[in-house]
């Protein structure tokens, strides 16, 4: 008497699994893009689609897309860094101040790189330390340091625009390879180490695990705290690069730099895919969210319409965004 096997479960076809993971996401993303370059060119044929164009959007898209690459880590483990545009301000305030631009002149001018460096990922640290050690909740913790290191600008720069006085700084960040800007070169190194480090280390795995499952990670054997506290460090850092893009690009040190950049970049990220609960994002998908909202901006100015329809159209993208991650989310766990 022959006993008959249960009836298997019905399997997804291999090319569903494929569109309902990273693949179709990224593909969305680009379908995304096109049709708003395919917007771009039929509303404004005579300056939208040129090359000259395409490389002021990926400038625009460069500076917020450094700090968004980092911002990509920090979600993905679970938390949020609403700092990183107080940061740059700092940043952009300490390495033009007076007395450090002129012991650059007497050093090097990149003594004023490596000062707004250090000026990041000094203040990424400290998020991280009273995050991850002080226990406090990360949305907090960046708000106040937020608060904290904007007033700080202000102070240091005396409520005054601090200007480059260092012409090899200038020249050095606004040199073109290729005929492409330096900054979007910036960018593309940073996505690249970005991509390498969270797809192709043990940081990156580590990364994803606690963002996953924070307790599961602890008790495999990951030093979460401390994990947690570079990866702010981290965000810190990317605040640094964009504060030295930033004075590349504007010659000017002052607190009010990188306003409203942590909603930017975090906007960024969520449509790239990330899930704001953690435990999974790409690289690639944050580099299709900046060049998103880059290009809808480039649309918008092109057509001569006003910021706060940019503004509308942007929580909309964002309102889609976060309503496909829950499904795709919910189909997710009910597939597991």
């Amino acid at each position: 008497m022959s006993v008959q096997s249960p009836a298997a479960e019905p399997q997804a076809s291999p090319l569903r699994r494929i569109f309902s993971g990273s693949v179709g996401r990224n593909l969305g993303l680009v379908l995304a893009l096109l049709a708003l370059v395919v917007v771009g060119a039929i509303t404004a044929p005579g300056t939208f689609p040129t090359f000259d164009n395409a490389l002021v959007i990926l400038r625009q898209a460069s500076i917020i897309g450094v700090v968004s690459i980092a911002m990509t880590f920090v979600i993905i483990a679970g938390g949020i860094d609403l700092s990183v545009g107080a940061v740059v301000a700092l940043a952009s305030v300490v390495a033009t101040l007076a007395a450090v631009q002129d012991l650059a002149d007497s050093v090097h001018w990149t003594l004023m790189m490596l000062i707004a460096l250090v000026v990041g990922a000094a203040a990424g640290l400290i998020n991280g330390v009273v995050i991850a050690y002080g226990k406090v909740v990360a949305f907090m913790a960046t708000l106040a340091m937020l608060v904290g290191a904007r007033g700080l600008a202000e102070l240091l720069a005396n409520n005054r625009t601090l200007i480059v006085s260092d012409r090899d700084f200038i020249r050095a960040l606004n040199i073109d390879i290729l005929g492409i800007d330096m900054l979007i070169w910036i960018f593309a190194v940073v996505a690249a180490g970005g991509w390498f480090l969270l797809n192709r280390t043990t940081f990156g795995r580590r990364t994803v695990a606690i963002g996953g499952n924070r307790e599961a990670a602890r008790l495999a054997g990951i030093a979460v705290k401390r994990h947690t506290m570079w990866l702010y460090a981290l965000s810190g850092l990317a605040a640094g690069v964009a504060a030295i893009m930033l004075l590349g690009r504007t010659t000017a040190g002052t607190s009010t730099h990188g306003s409203l950049w942590e909603l930017d970049a975090i906007a960024a990220v969520v449509v790239g895919g990330t899930l704001l609960t953690g435990g999974r994002g790409t690289i690639t998908g944050t580099v299709f969210g900046v060049l998103i909202f880059a290009t809808l901006s480039n649309v918008f100015v092109q057509n001569n319409l006003s910021s706060s329809t940019q503004a509308v159209a942007k929580g909309v993208i964002i309102v889609i965004a976060v309503l496909l991650q829950q499904r795709f989310a919910g189909r997710s766990s009910r597939s597991s």
